[in-house]
């Protein structure tokens, strides 16, 4: 588990400044297992939208978009997309790789949005929560700017020993190139941390599943080779020991 030093440390965010073009297409780098996730999640998140909202086109914050895995894919079907993160890097590549060239995409504060109240249907939060030291805030401020009836989308890890042992020290033995201090296991979360944030926040109708990797070829293949093949992927569970996904709805009143 964590050492003592572990727990000074603050987790390093300044790694997303350096990917440029390697956010879409490396290999033998942890991101490749992002591209993984948002291959699984992405279309999760565009079916919640129109099973909750309809098929028209919403106005979706995406907080922490880094390369625009997910704003890029929301934008293509016809949502009208604003991606916000602190490196103007990600930015900069998530702007080139947006085919609609209609995503807004901004530097902001997750801790401080600069929106005003109820102006997004949609704000997704994914692999953010576990990159700030004041998840609470960051969940009060996307509540805020979400219209009544809006749709909270977030995906973070678990803080316990499995997701330590996996998420932290798997990605660390199996995978090229990963960064020290890329998550720090104190800030993780707890499932029922996150549901006590969102209800402090005026978020209801909690829904929350689980997400490991598919045991299959690939994933032997990057155990073997720590080069993150390009047809690995992530599956949905019932359990949240590892990474979970949820949704909340905010309060019309």
């Amino acid at each position: 588990m964590a050492t003592n030093s572990d727990q000074r440390l603050g987790v390093n965010n300044d790694i997303y400044d350096t990917l440029g073009d390697r956010w879409y297409s490396a290999e033998d780098d942890p991101v490749a297992l992002l591209r993984a996730e948002s291959r699984l999640r992405n279309p999760w998140v565009a079916r919640e939208i129109s099973g909750a909202l309809g098929p028209d086109s919403r106005r979706v914050l995406d907080i922490g978009c880094g390369g625009g895995f997910l704003s890029n894919h929301l934008a293509a079907l016809g949502h009208r997309v604003t991606g916000l993160d602190t490196s103007p890097d990600a930015l900069a590549i998530a702007a080139r790789y947006d085919q609609t060239g209609k995503v807004h995409y901004q530097q902001g504060d997750a801790l401080k949005l600069p929106f005003e109240d109820g102006s997004f249907d949609v704000v997704c939060a994914m692999d953010f929560l576990e990159h700030v030291e004041n998840p609470d805030q960051a969940i009060a401020e996307a509540a805020r700017v979400l219209s009544p009836s809006g749709i909270f989308f977030f995906h973070t890890f678990n803080r316990s020993l499995l997701c330590w042992l996996v998420v932290i020290k798997g990605v660390e033995w199996f995978v090229r190139n990963t960064p020290r201090h890329m998550h720090i296991l104190r800030l993780f979360l707890k499932p029922s941390e996150v549901r006590s944030s969102c209800v402090r926040s005026g978020l209801h109708s909690i829904q929350m599943r689980g997400t490991r990797p598919k045991l299959d070829r690939a994933f032997w293949r990057m155990l073997l080779t720590r080069r993150v093949p390009s047809d690995f992927g992530f599956v949905f569970t019932r359990s949240t020991p590892l990474g979970y996904s949820g949704t909340a709805r905010k309060s019309v009143t």
